[in-house]
């Protein structure tokens, strides 16, 4: 008898020890920016895994933006937020998450080459299988996983979650490698119906193997559970809004569509 309660211990322990697990990286890109990534896996998997990068919001690295890197690999994938501004900072300023997000918009090359320094990271992770690459992107990150995907980046698939459409570096045909899928609130005041057109047109005319889910009544901002409260901060906040269901079948949409671009 004890030796059987000694064993259901350990199995129970064993269990308990097993859950995702977490670390900052420090790295850098080409031009030498420091910048800080957050790195997330299930320690109880063994061998390699498919790895996505998380690239958040316009307010920088901040805790959302790592709750989804654990929402990743709690799926069973490596994920790695990365830095795009560097330093890891972050805000809940509006006036600072805007002049962040210019700053680091301002030379797209120069953006690519932090976007790329963040996968390289993934990819150096004992076990990611570097073979199987994704990356998912809100708001400001939905607009640079789907410029890594128009400049043919080697990815299986990128997601973008109330993302911005417009780009200084458009697709052509053939350029798109990754399939993509653009989850969209129709009730984004932020990006216009004719940005929606002009981003179909593009995908349409490079040929891209991408799809586009319209969420009815969904806001921008609408998987962030804070976009309620920042969009009436005491700086005054955007036309942002949380939706509850939007939030669960786009990140439906999010696992069919990499079970499928992993397969």
């Amino acid at each position: 008898m004890r030796s059987l309660l000694a064993l259901a211990l350990l199995c129970c322990t064993a269990l308990a020890q097993a859950a995702v697990q977490t670390r900052e990286i420090r790295y850098q890109d080409a031009d030498g920016t420091a910048l800080i990534g957050y790195y997330a896996y299930d320690d109880a998997i063994e061998g390699k895994r498919p790895g996505i990068v998380v690239v958040h919001e316009w307010w920088g690295l901040n805790d959302y933006a790592k709750r989804r890197a654990r929402d990743l690999a709690a799926l069973g994938y490596n994920a790695l937020a990365i830095d795009m501004y560097g330093d890891g900072k972050h805000t809940e300023h509006p006036q600072d998450a805007q002049a962040f997000m210019a700053a680091s918009m301002k030379d797209p090359a120069a953006a690519a080459r932090r976007f790329d320094a963040g996968l390289e990271l993934l990819k150096l992770q004992p076990n990611t299988n570097k073979h199987q690459l994704g990356a998912v992107g809100y708001c400001f990150g939905g607009k640079v996983v789907l410029d890594a995907a128009r400049r043919g980046e080697k990815l299986d698939g990128v997601v973008s979650f109330h993302g911005a459409l417009v780009t200084q570096t458009p697709a052509t045909p053939g350029s798109v490698r990754a399939k993509v899928l653009v989850e969209h609130g129709e009730a984004d005041s932020m990006v216009t119906p004719e940005q929606v057109a002009a981003f179909k047109a593009e995908m349409g005319a490079a040929k891209a193997d991408y799809q586009f889910v319209g969420i009815p009544g969904a806001k921008h901002g609408f998987t962030n559970p804070d976009a309620d409260r920042l969009s009436h901060g005491e700086h005054g906040g955007p036309d942002i809004g949380y939706d509850k269901a939007a939030d669960e079948s786009s990140w439906k949409d999010m696992q069919a569509f990499f079970k499928k671009a992993f397969d």
